[in-house]
């Protein structure tokens, strides 16, 4: 599946994007009015990256919060070289 993280399993979310036009009330205007409704995707920051998965390297698709929390285990440098 795209734009899924391999760990968390958090995916494109959707949502809503309101416009509105006028100056608020608590900055003197006559307040805000809404002039429509947009449907919007959130996308989740997925990265590939190289990490140890049961003693092998392998490529896998996780968010960047899984990445800094440290539950990505990356191999050392240089050790995942070739076969």
């Amino acid at each position: 599946m795209a734009r899924v993280c391999e760990i968390c399993k958090k995916h494109t979310a959707s949502g809503g994007s309101i416009a509105r036009r006028g100056l608020p009330k608590k900055a003197g205007g006559v307040g805000l009015r809404t002039t429509g409704h947009t449907l919007r995707k959130f996308l989740p920051n997925i990265q590939r990256v190289r990490a140890l998965i049961g003693g092998e390297v392998k490529r896998i698709s996780v968010c960047t919060r899984c990445i800094k929390s440290g539950r990505v285990v990356k191999p050392a440098r240089g050790s995942a070289s070739a076969s």
